[in-house]
């Protein structure tokens, strides 16, 4: 059995529940505006398409690789666990959740859950789906979409930690000096 619909499938769920979820958020308070993301925004949707251009028939220069079978399901099981752990961060932040930079009432450093091991565990989990994606399609236009999609989780990151700065202080503060941003176990 071929991994492709399973793939599909995973991420196909991932963006169905995730959209579905985003009715259950509070309402934002202060927002970011839709200037300030319009930059992680383009390299999201680059990324998104240049990732997901279909890997079957290339051969030669466009693809640069292919699993074998076990490598391929080994991915498979990768995009699950990722997508996994976006979910876990997403229920643990619960109604402080937004799809943009926003800050909500009673808005709060959460520093619990997978928010203890990194600041933005959506990002991480997204981008080891982001990165397997990558590697079991082993083209070049997997390398250039997960590029443009980290380049973009970066920006976001970044563009949230210093609007949380603003709003939450000194307490936000402390929380970046004590745990990583993206990977696990990094310093921070």
């Amino acid at each position: 059995m071929h991994p492709g619909p399973a793939i599909a499938a995973l991420w196909l769920a991932w963006i169905v529940s995730w959209a579905l979820a985003s009715f259950w958020a509070d309402p934002a308070q202060k927002r970011a505006g839709f200037r300030a993301e319009a930059q992680y925004r383009v390299l999201w949707l680059a990324g998104t398409i240049l990732l997901f251009v279909p890997a079957h028939g290339y051969a030669g220069r466009l693809r640069l690789w292919t699993p074998t079978l076990a490598e391929a399901w080994i991915c498979v099981a990768l995009i699950a666990i990722g997508i996994a752990f976006a979910w876990w961060a997403r229920l643990h932040l619960g109604k402080l959740w937004s799809g943009t930079i926003t800050a909500k009432a009673d808005h709060r450093v959460v520093d619990t859950g997978p928010y203890r091991l990194v600041r933005h565990p959506i990002y991480t989990g997204l981008l080891l789906s982001i990165l397997a994606t990558m590697a079991v399609k082993g083209t070049v236009w997997g390398i250039a979409g997960a590029a443009h999609l980290l380049v973009g989780i970066v920006v976001k990151a970044r563009l949230e930690e210093s609007f949380l700065r603003g709003e939450l202080g000194p307490v936000y503060d402390d929380y970046a000096r004590r745990v990583p941003m993206l990977v696990p176990f990094a310093p921070a």
